[in-house]
């Protein structure tokens, strides 16, 4: 697996790297029941969730593949079966080298990392794979033949930072990096900044940085399957008779005509106020309505509704399927 191909199974989870095998167990039959195709008809981010999940759970429901998951990080799949076992030494597979007699102890390591650039380095000496180039790699690749190293990291951003845009400045090692967000920058997105990567000690190719965006949390807007999404509260008697709001939206308070009759569940659509799409354009918001009956009833509100309840013509489950 390609360092930029690498998967926190904890992470697609949704659990601690400290969980016990019925945590994972339990976490994984709530997430498939949630993503199963048969429950997502049509839905492929659903069925690329569910392998996912099934992916992650065959690794930590394993428990030697679980241990070398959380030994070796992403380079799990290149550890040689009785790599990091007490007393017999280390195998591991660089690029068709196989690298073995590591006593297992990382100890003089900051990272996984700094190990394998160290494991590099002791190739320089070694000459290029049969052919004059060098063999496939799990670490990145460069124009010039030579293995990079790719590392990946998060950045954080607000709201208002992943909406407008904004720069963020990285320490990497002892040089400093100033990173240009573009507007409109999603959850999960990854952001490259070509050749900011780890030095490869082998040509002193350097691989590249991605960026993984994380937005914090907001208190009215979400994202639902790439949609800006935000839920609008409704009394009953809005929805019944319809109304005119004042809606909150990214870029400014906005009218939304309510129809009446609107359903509990219904969205309605603001064209062009929702988050910014390529070149410019602005993507559309969902309300999604959600109607709150009154509590408590105030006296005469009661009264109102039994004297409506008498009144009604209308018999909301008219409709409703029978089970035979």
């Amino acid at each position: 697996m390609a360092s930029t191909d690498f998967k926190d199974y904890y992470q697609i989870l949704g659990v601690a790297k400290t969980a016990t095998e019925k945590e994972i167990r339990t976490a994984f039959k709530r997430l498939a029941r949630k993503y199963h195709p048969d429950l997502n008809p049509g839905d492929l981010s659903a069925e690329e969730k569910f392998k996912e999940i099934n992916e992650a759970h065959e690794v930590l429901s394993d428990p030697e593949k679980r241990q070398k998951y959380d030994q070796f990080g992403r380079y799990w799949q290149q550890a040689s079966p009785d790599a990091g076992t007490p007393g017999s030494g280390f195998g591991f597979d660089v690029g068709g080298f196989n690298v073995s007699g590591f006593d297992g102890d990382f100890s003089r390591y900051a990272n996984f990392d700094e190990f394998i650039n160290e494991l590099l380095g002791n190739f320089a000496g070694q000459g290029a794979a049969p052919g004059g180039t060098w063999g496939a790699s799990p670490y990145g690749s460069s124009s010039t033949g030579v293995p990079g190293s790719d590392i990946e990291g998060d950045v954080r951003l607000s709201f208002p930072e992943a909406f407008q845009g904004t720069e963020k400045q990285f320490q990497i090692g002892t040089e400093k990096v100033t990173v240009r967000i573009p507007a409109g920058v999603k959850p999960g997105s990854r952001i490259r900044l070509k050749g900011k990567g780890n030095v490869n000690p082998l040509g002193q190719v350097r691989g590249d940085l991605y960026l993984k965006v994380i937005l914090e949390p907001h208190p009215l807007f979400r994202f639902e399957d790439e949609q800006l999404v935000f839920d609008l509260p409704l009394a009953a008697d809005e929805a019944a008779l319809g109304t005119q709001l004042d809606i909150p939206t990214p870029s400014g308070t906005v009218k939304l005509n309510i129809p009446s009759g609107t359903k509990s569940g219904q969205l309605l659509r603001l064209k062009g106020k929702g988050w910014p799409q390529a070149k410019g354009v602005q993507g559309d918001l969902i309300a999604k309505i959600q109607i709150v009956p009154p509590k408590p009833l105030s006296e005469p509100e009661r009264e109102l509704y039994e004297k409506l309840s008498h009144l009604r013509t209308m018999d909301p489950r008219a409709q409703m399927p029978k089970v035979f």
